[in-house]
């Protein structure tokens, strides 16, 4: 399908691998030219050349701490002018909810809420101005279905899903579509940080934690950055004008939900 983004360009923030590489390696496949944001300079580096080179789009790599007010203005200066913003960050540590403190929760809250309403607020004016934008946040499945071990992620994700859904009823009749997308357990990274946590804690090797968790899935495996970036880009589309703060999940079936 021809997404008709050709010549755009997009803010993919946390692309050097996982979630946000699969969604940078996406939309530069439909021809959107690239700023990419991670904190690892030379992770960064590397990814931004591969994609350059393997679909001969413009790309610039910025190296930041986007949680901080000198790392995100060095990230805009580079991406005021975006088509598409495509918010993502790791997610906090798990534990129980007696660890954690105000700090935890502050941290939390400056990784995965306060920092994409920044960029949010920095960039849809624009995209306001232009008449056309697409801004997809990258949340969490569980802000449907909350994770007891991952409370922090849960309550940040939360936040960012309120704001986001009275923001996106406002900017829509000005051509910017926002979305969120609810990701699932993925063969990324943080999957394998997670599923080593589970195995360390019940004593069983890290191929039977994940075999555990394939079977709770519908889907019977783990989700791919391939797949989920194929379904940020479209979000990203032409087509997606009509799809107005949603959050849509990509998680196997692992909700059991009707709505």
């Amino acid at each position: 399908m021809e997404l008709g983004i050709r010549g755009k360009k997009a803010l993919v923030c946390a692309s050097s691998r996982g979630l946000g590489l699969g969604c940078a390696r996406a939309l530069a496949a439909a021809g959107v030219d690239l700023v990419m944001n991670a904190r690892g300079a030379e992770a960064l580096e590397a990814a931004a050349a591969a994609i350059r080179e393997e679909f001969g789009v413009v790309v610039v790599a910025v190296a930041a701490d986007v949680t901080s007010e000198e790392g995100r203005a060095k990230l805009l200066e580079a991406a005021r002018d975006v088509d598409i913003l495509v918010n993502n960050a790791g997610g906090p540590p798990p534990g129980l909810w007696t660890d954690w403190e105000r700090a935890d929760f502050i941290k939390a809250l400056d990784a995965n809420m306060l920092t994409p309403i920044a960029l949010i607020k920095a960039l849809v004016p624009g995209m306001m101005e232009r008449g056309w934008g697409r801004v997809v946040n990258i949340t969490s499945q569980s802000v449907k279905s909350p994770i007891a071990i991952l409370g922090l992620s849960n309550a940040a994700r939360a936040g960012l899903t309120g704001y986001v859904a009275g923001t996106a009823r406002q900017v829509a009749g000005k051509g910017v579509v926002m979305n969120n997308l609810l990701p699932g357990i993925h063969a990324t990274d943080r999957a394998v940080s997670l599923d080593q946590g589970v195995a360390e804690r019940e004593g069983i090797t890290v191929d039977e934690a994940r075999a555990r968790r394939c079977a709770t899935i519908p889907a019977g495996r783990y989700g791919t950055a391939e797949e989920f970036g194929a379904a940020c880009a479209f979000l990203c589309s032409q087509h997606a004008g009509f799809i107005i703060g949603q959050n849509i999940l990509l998680d196997g079936g692992a909700i059991n939900a009707t709505l």
